[in-house]
């Protein structure tokens, strides 16, 4: 039977469409429409711990279409408080290969028309996303990273597109300059709807390719579909690895002020 709170959830990114073997099945409705599919409930040690695969069922949500709303209103709906979205990712930096994992710190978001937010009217609400991933989630999630199977990066900047195209070797250009470590579709409006919700959020960026490639070594091809996901699902028992360790390793009580984040305030139901 599902607990009255499960406080723990993981999104999962391309290939990662379970987290483990004994889980119970929920369906939850939101008043944002249907989530991206069912919500497993697992164990972990003493906590319950819901997973929701981000593209659904067989991969046939793209990124643009992601109810993202839908996702983070079932999880709170359920109780969750604390999200680890792992995402898929191309490098943008030549010491930052494929099979690596980057637990991002900051982001830009390079996304347009997907609704982005609760507050839509008519309560207004601006919220911080000063730093877009929890400071206490984002140290779990690294220090069960740096034990882990993959080489770690501590802290980056997610450059996030709309897709489902990938980037063209100007723009691959553009975001490296601009100071960006790995370029994914999905990280936005994901992290900012957590903070609307007050939820706390972090994400490991399991790097898959070299975006539009490396302008010095020709061996750094440009991305191809198959590539990401033939290099996720060859890294996705480790990456499995990594969230159930941080899972079990977040801590019973909230100190960094997440919950206080939207200020109070209640996001508007769609009329």
């Amino acid at each position: 039977m599902v607990a009255d709170a499960i406080d723990l959830a993981v999104i999962g990114g391309s290939g990662l469409t379970s987290l483990l073997d004994e889980v119970e099945t929920v369906l939850v409705t939101t008043p944002w429409g249907a989530p991206s599919g069912p919500i497993q409930i697992a164990r972990i040690g003493d906590r319950e711990v819901a997973f929701l695969p981000r593209h659904g069922v067989g991969h046939h949500l793209p990124p643009h279409r992601v109810p993202y709303r839908a996702n983070l209103w079932a999880l709170r709906a359920l109780g969750v408080t604390r999200v680890l979205g792992p995402c898929a990712a191309g490098s943008l930096r030549a010491d930052v290969h494929p099979g690596d994992l980057v637990v991002v710190d900051q982001a830009i978001d390079r996304t347009w028309g997907r609704a982005d937010t609760f507050f839509d009217g008519p309560t207004v609400n601006h919220v911080s996303l000063a730093d877009p991933y929890c400071p206490e989630l984002r140290s779990t999630l690294l220090r069960a990273a740096t034990g882990g199977p993959l080489p770690v990066h501590d802290g980056g900047t997610v450059v996030v597109i709309g897709g489902p195209r990938f980037a063209t070797r100007a723009e691959s250009h553009l975001h490296r300059d601009q100071g960006a470590t790995v370029i994914n579709m999905t990280q936005m409006p994901e992290a900012a709807l957590a903070r609307e919700l007050g939820l706390c959020y972090a994400s490991a960026a399991l790097v898959t390719d070299y975006d539009a490639g490396v302008d010095d070594d020709a061996t750094m091809a440009p991305v191809t579909q198959a590539q990401v996901f033939a290099t996720f699902e060859a890294n996705v028992p480790l990456l499995r690895e990594v969230l159930v360790t941080a899972l079990a390793a977040v801590p019973q009580e909230r100190t960094c002020g997440c919950a206080e984040a939207p200020g109070g305030l209640t996001p508007d139901f769609p009329a």
